[in-house]
């Protein structure tokens, strides 16, 4: 009985601190700088962000970009009367172009200092 108590006790504490261990997209976007830098993170020619990496939150850091970016491009095609495709390969080209010499960045499926 002592041992389902604490394990109860275990699971509400786990389940209402996951909240709060979750990072936001501003959190995300705080932490985008310092991830590519460290080459954990790099930009794709799809328009989005990759993981080079893996380790800390470079995943998470990555997803979150990656939604509030492919809702951005969501919106720019609709608007534009484009296909997503379109609007994803356009911005993938730019973030390869604006990418600093020291990051990286993916080309024929490989990852590439620039």
């Amino acid at each position: 009985m002592k041992l389902q108590r604490t394990l109860a006790c275990g699971l509400l504490a786990l389940s209402l601190s996951l909240p709060a261990l979750a990072m936001n997209l501003n959190e995300a976007m705080s932490a985008l700088g310092a991830a590519k830098s460290s080459g954990q993170l790099g930009e794709q020619p799809n328009g989005y962000l990759g993981v080079v990496s893996p380790g800390g939150s470079a995943e998470e850091v990555a997803r979150l970009i990656n939604q509030a970016r492919q809702a951005e491009y969501q919106r720019l095609a609709k608007e534009n009367g484009l296909q997503l495709g379109d609007v994803e390969a356009l911005a993938g080209q730019k973030a390869l172009e604006k990418t600093p010499s020291g990051q990286y960045i993916q080309l024929n499926g490989k990852w590439l200092l620039k």
